[in-house]
């Protein structure tokens, strides 16, 4: 019998050491530390210990990773009662970009709106973009989390666009309409503050309540 065949009976029949418990006493073999010879039992007390270990530090990972989210999540409920406050459609875009810079502490940020009512054609948010930033936002089924490599949005936040080393743009859309109607960014000089890798759900949220609110500043 090979070593695979004896490793594979074992596998294959768990009560083997029930069956025979007189064995457990006579096994012995290194301890993965030091080397000593230790019984089967006790190198199957060290490997339940490890795991216990191992799922008590994803326990705390969860717990910690839970902690932070009940944070987020608050502060998202924050600037949302801030948009409902604001009384003035004129500004929302404004609130809207204050509250989640001051909130977030995030150095950049800025809206862009098109096609607006007349009556608010004059707000910052509604300058011209082109037709590239339009068809990007149309094509974006996600929040954009990454480094600035040159987006035409980076020069919305600040004056000097090489300041932006990362952004974060979320679409604005009514409902499931393929068509946005604007663009949220914000950006830092941080390169790893937004980072292709992170999870976008709360930026998702985000998007879908500044939509709701800055949609009365469309048009017809």
């Amino acid at each position: 019998m090979k070593v695979d065949d004896v490793a594979r009976y074992l596998a294959e029949h768990p009560d083997f050491f029930e069956q025979h418990p007189e064995l457990l006493g006579m096994i012995n073999i290194p301890h993965p530390q030091n080397g000593q010879a230790i019984s089967l039992v006790e190198r199957q007390s060290l490997l339940l210990r490890d795991r216990i270990r191992a799922l008590e530090a994803r326990i705390a990972e969860m717990l910690r990773h839970g902690e932070e989210n009940d944070v987020i999540a608050d502060k998202v409920v924050q600037w949302a009662r801030a948009l409902l406050l604001q009384a003035d459609p004129a500004q929302l875009p404004s609130t809207a970009v204050e509250e989640l810079k001051r909130l977030f502490a995030v150095p950049f940020g800025a809206i862009r709106v098109w096609d607006v009512q007349p009556a608010y054609a004059g707000l910052a948010c509604a300058e011209a973009v082109s037709d590239d930033v339009k068809r990007l936002a149309s094509s974006m089924q996600a929040p954009f989390c990454g480094s600035n490599v040159g987006f035409e949005a980076a020069r919305w936040m600040a004056a000097d666009e090489s300041a932006v080393h990362s952004l974060a743009m979320l679409p604005l859309r009514v409902g499931a309409n393929p068509d946005a109607f604007g663009l949220l960014v914000l950006g830092s000089p941080d390169k790893d503050r937004f980072q292709i890798t992170m999870g976008t759900a709360f930026l998702a949220r985000i998007a879908e309540l500044a939509s709701a609110a800055l949609a009365r500043l469309r048009g017809g």
